[in-house]
């Protein structure tokens, strides 16, 4: 755990006792968030992005970031494998679990998470990781109980391991994967590696996949970590480009997005291959996590150290908008709340930023 905020854990330990709700989440609960209340924010409206709020710092590589039903948030750290659950008006990150079987390494670790669309009556989260052999997809209740593996065999490697999940309108879970330096996995149907999957709940091939009985869904990708749906029921992805150009994917079921034969706009070989709705110089991007609210995408940029801002028509896209450039530094994952407001997660922690005084933090722009 890193000493920037070692202290103020420990005088929050001191004060409230272990916040965990099972034996595995011992250990020094996170840094405290700093928005005692928060500005108010309608889900019809366009998010603030010059009136941000620092809910939560000192966090270790946030990285997975979804809602409860009633508003809460989970967050993932990557590398320390645990799962908080923060307010919507900030305070003090509960530390809820530790995921057991993390193996974080390079950009492996504890990615995405995603909450069940039955959580209310279910109380499942489920959790993109990398273990010792692989990368999976398990699922656990929130109140306690054993993890279960719904998905694994997908390989692993210090980088390139995807690991963003979402269920999308259809009620099935989709899960980005990277080649893991594999390059050929890419274009293997027979691989889950180079794809975005659609999966059942229970993990199995969900019905109506472009190949039955197959978990793949679209193929032809390096290193998908960022899903997100229109109102229409378009999916979006994010995908990090290799020394050129990083793209803005609409995915439509069966279509092969072209790498490693493509990178960014190039040959369609006679329309075996699908371009992207945009690219961006990587330095400019590293597009991380996607979010679509009304008809606008926020993308997270690593690299870039900006927020994209891309205008949706349809299945067009108009000229995309750097905004918050250089403000917080890294940005990884980007959010919708139920109420509206747009989250950020940074990710100035994870060995390839400069970390500023309080990072990794949570920030929140309300919408109005």
């Amino acid at each position: 755990m890193r000493s920037i905020w070692a202290a103020t854990a420990m005088t929050v330990l001191l004060a409230a006792g272990a916040a965990a709700c099972d034996s595995s989440s011992a250990g020094p609960a996170p840094a405290g968030g700093l928005a005692g209340s928060t500005a108010s924010s309608s889900p019809s409206a366009t998010p603030d992005l010059e009136a941000g709020e620092e809910l939560a710092r000192g966090l270790d590589v946030p990285w997975g970031l979804a809602f409860l039903p009633g508003g809460d948030a989970l967050i993932a750290e990557r590398d320390s494998g645990r799962i908080l659950r923060l307010r919507p008006g900030g305070g003090t990150p509960e530390q809820v679990r530790t995921v057991p079987g993390v193996a974080a390494r390079g950009e492996g670790g504890l990615l995405g998470i995603a909450v069940s669309p039955t959580f209310s009556s279910d109380n499942l989260v489920y959790a993109y990781l990398t273990a010792d052999a692989d990368n999976r997809i398990i699922r656990f209740r929130l109140d306690g109980g054993d993890p279960e593996t719904v998905f694994d065999g997908i390989a692993s490697a210090g980088f390139h391991n995807g690991g963003r999940i979402a269920f999308g309108p259809d009620g099935m879970l989709y899960a980005g994967t990277g080649d893991a330096g594999e390059t050929s996995t890419s274009q293997d149907p027979a691989s889950p590696n180079g794809k975005i999957l659609r999966l059942t709940p229970e993990g199995k091939p969900a019905p109506g996949n472009p190949t039955t009985g197959s978990p793949v869904y679209s193929l032809g990708h390096r290193n998908v970590q960022g899903l997100a749906w229109d109102a229409d029921g378009r999916l979006f992805a994010t995908e990090f480009g290799q020394n050129e150009l990083d793209e803005v994917n609409l995915i439509q079921p069966g279509r092969n997005y072209g790498w490693p034969e493509v990178e960014g706009d190039g040959d369609t070989a006679g329309g075996r291959y699908t371009g992207p709705l945009v690219t961006w110089p990587v330095r400019e991007a590293s597009p991380s996590g996607l979010a679509i609210s009304g008809g606008t995408a926020y993308i997270a940029a690593l690299r870039g150290e900006r927020l994209w801002t891309l205008p949706l028509n349809g299945d067009t896209a108009g000229e995309p908008a750097a905004r918050l450039q250089d403000r917080y530094g890294r940005l990884r994952t980007v959010q919708v709340a139920p109420d509206g407001a747009l989250w950020l997660t940074t990710s100035n922690t994870d060995g390839r930023g400069d970390i500023r005084e309080g990072d990794d933090r949570i920030l929140r722009f309300p919408a109005r």
